[in-house]
């Protein structure tokens, strides 16, 4: 229903209606505020934060290590245990101001689901380590099922399909996590390298034996989830784990 006859409506110039939305948006852009910075929304805008916030999304620095991604003399190895030949990430966790990935991921998985989807979008135009395309398929670090029926999405596993699209490698869920596995959000450093290397569990009838695999996360903090995944993988006989996650702590 409208609030003007058509005959009325029909009388104002599109270019005064479209003058009309142009206004309504600029007013919207001046006075809503970014859910990150608390600023104006402004031009550029996407899920409720500014251009300014996406911004954040900052690779990491270089030269960093191939293994872990970080920064650290070449003869001192890496401070955290590897089990994989490569390892890299798209961006930095704490990059930004406000630091976006601390801000973006627990919203994601708290059902931001308009941050997940412009997430997305910048993980299929994100430039990919080279080691990616060498890479024969992809799997992703599993979430306990409870928690990926709670959120209704593996926000780990999305990322994994957009990445196999990317370089047309085959995806395959290949591990399992045990249910009863503490949540390592807000858990410290050593309670996270306390992990049990039995929490990570490999699926049966998984075809991954003399195959390099790329195992991808959405988080790399002290790397300990990885390191299960890694180990999992090798024991049922992949030939090499490379790993690749969204953000990296550092």
């Amino acid at each position: 229903m409208h609030l003007f006859p058509k005959s009325i409506r029909d009388d104002v110039p599109s270019f005064r209606r479209a003058d009309i939305f142009s206004s309504l948006f600029r007013f919207s852009g001046r006075y809503l505020l970014c859910r990150g910075c608390l600023g104006p929304l402004g031009a550029g805008a996407e899920a409720g934060l500014c251009k300014t916030c996406w911004s954040g999304l900052l690779p990491l620095q270089e030269p960093r290590c191939p293994r872990c991604a970080l920064l650290h003399d070449a003869d001192s190895g890496c401070p955290d245990p590897v089990a994989w030949t490569f390892g890299d990430a798209l961006w930095n966790y704490r990059g930004g101001r406000p630091p976006l990935g601390t801000l973006l991921l627990p919203g994601i998985k708290a059902g931001e689901l308009g941050w997940r989807s412009a997430l997305l979008v910048r993980v299929a135009r994100a430039s990919l380590p080279s080691f990616a395309a060498e890479s024969e398929l992809v799997t992703a670090v599993p979430t306990a099922l409870h928690r990926r029926w709670l959120r209704g999405f593996d926000l780990a596993e999305d990322v994994a399909n957009h990445v196999a699209k990317r370089l047309s490698l085959p995806f395959l869920r290949t591990l399992r996590k045990d249910w009863k596995v503490r949540r390592q959000v807000g858990q410290t450093e050593s309670a996270r390298r306390r992990s049990p290397r039995k929490a990570i569990f490999l699926r049966q009838d998984t075809a991954i034996r003399n195959r390099i695999v790329l195992l991808v996360d959405d988080v790399w903090t002290t790397g300990t989830t990885l390191l299960r995944c890694a180990q999992a993988l090798q024991e049922g006989g992949a030939s090499e784990v490379r790993v690749l996650t969204l953000f990296r702590a550092i």
